[in-house]
Formats: C-alpha cells, structure tokens, sequence
C-alpha cells in the first residue's frame, strides 16, 4: 500500500525504528523500508555482523550509513542472525533499487516466531504509525 509516497507493503511487520520484517516458515527475513531509504538517500555502507550472532529484542546489532547519517539497526526479536545479505557489502545501493526485494538485510532465527506479532502490522496500524513519523520528521 502506499502512504503520502512511500510504499508499505501490508503484509510485513514493521520494527519502530524503519525496518521491515517477513516471515518465512521458522525464518524471519529483515530489511530497510521504503520511508528510511528515502530519507536515508543513497544508503553507502551495510555492516554485516557474523552469523551465530545472538539478537536481543530491541538492541543494536548493526549499522548502516548514508551520505546523510549514520544509523543504528536493532534486533526486531530474541535469536541469532542467521544469515546477512553479502550482495550489500559489494552495493549497498540494492536497497535503495529494491528494499522489499533483493536489498533484504539479514535473516534472523527467533527464539519465539510468535515474537513477530509484537511488530507494527496490519494495514491500519501500519498507516497510523508511519503518517506519525512523517508527520514528526517534517518538524525535525
């Protein structure tokens, strides 16, 4: 679905901070929505931590940078990584050409699958919560 120009699928969960999350069987698969990489701009560097790496709900582990800022990418679950798209660290401009598809960050093993419903989901808490940040963004 699209909110004021930014594309929101609704069928993915959404962590606070921007980052989109689907489910595949026991696998969570993770990335950058639309609105961050657009605010973002052209997105230059990805850290890609090493897989085995235990994931705390809500806790940093990773980066990325921009030509705009630096930031900071928080676990969406308890788990471990499972897996970082190695394609980002060649051109991690695939996020900005495809977010939702091949510019896909991380896949995560949660400890809980049902963890997942704690996320931002559905299409009318989705569009609620991103029309706030928009709206909290455009005063910054």
């Amino acid at each position: 679905m699209e909110i004021q120009g930014y594309y929101m699928p609704a069928d993915l969960f959404y962590e606070e901070h921007h980052f989109w999350v689907k489910v595949e069987g026991d696998i969570l698969v993770m990335g950058m929505d639309d609105f961050a990489q657009q605010m973002a701009g052209e997105v230059v560097y990805v850290q890609l931590p090493f897989e085995g790496k235990k994931l705390t709900f809500g806790k940093k582990f990773a980066k990325l940078e921009s030509g705009k800022w630096v930031g900071k990418v928080f676990a969406p679950v308890n788990g471990k990584l499972l897996e970082s798209n190695e394609k980002l660290e060649m051109d991690p401009t695939i996020i900005n050409q495809d977010c939702y598809g091949s510019g896909w960050m991380y896949k995560i093993k949660p400890n809980d699958i049902g963890e997942v419903d704690n996320l931002i989901h559905g299409a009318e808490e989705i569009e609620k919560w991103l029309v706030a940040d928009i709206e909290k963004y455009k005063q910054e």
